[in-house]
């Protein structure tokens, strides 16, 4: 791929987030991103064949841009299960407020708009897999609380973290950024770590 193909697509995206993140992204259309780059609709197609295939490419470079999988890290080189969860909390916790526009856009354009749907469901998609690995850590070292399933325990985790209850905690309830992380690490492990260890 050329520099000048790479550089309309990076146009592209940017373009994308950023009227995501003007007020809900509920007007979005392809045209409106084409307008936005500065090229033609053709051209959008020429990268993105679908809006979907755009929507989803979108998140994935906020992800990119944020370097998501540096901010995993702490969380997949713990060195056992309770540290791996206080890590995913933090490394979670703390990129949601960074992504809210474009999440809350996805979030009000899902029920009526599908490929808001598809990117934001694969985006989830990628926190539950987190949530699970938390899981399994706290499973292989004999931790995690008889009370749950892996799956049921790793529902759990998905749920507290999801960006309705961030939303909920701090912009509804006026809960500070750290008391939202501090109590989602305590309820997180009073409901997910045996109380025998």
């Amino acid at each position: 791929m050329s520099s000048a193909n790479t550089d309309t697509r990076t146009r592209i995206l940017m373009a994308a987030l950023k009227l995501l993140e003007a007020d809900d992204g509920s007007a979005v259309r392809m045209s409106d991103i084409a307008k936005e780059a500065g090229i033609s609709r053709q051209a959008v197609y020429l990268h993105f064949p679908t809006r979907a295939e755009l929507l989803v490419a979108a998140t994935l470079y906020l992800d990119e841009i944020k370097d998501i999988d540096g901010r995993l890290a702490a969380s997949r080189n713990a060195p056992d299960g309770t540290a791996r969860l206080a890590a995913y909390i933090d490394a979670w916790g703390n990129y949601i407020p960074e992504i809210y526009g474009v999440a809350r856009a996805l979030l009000a354009m899902q029920a009526t708009d599908e490929a808001a749907k598809l990117a934001l469901a694969e985006r989830m998609q990628a926190v539950r897999h987190g949530c699970a690995a938390v899981v399994q850590a706290l499973g292989n070292d004999g931790i995690l609380s008889p009370d749950h399933s892996a799956e049921q325990a790793t529902d759990i985790l998905w749920t507290m973290l999801s960006i309705r209850n961030w939303e909920q905690l701090t912009i509804e309830c006026g809960w500070s950024q750290e008391a939202y992380i501090e109590k989602t690490k305590v309820l997180a492990t009073a409901c997910l770590v045996s109380d025998e260890n």
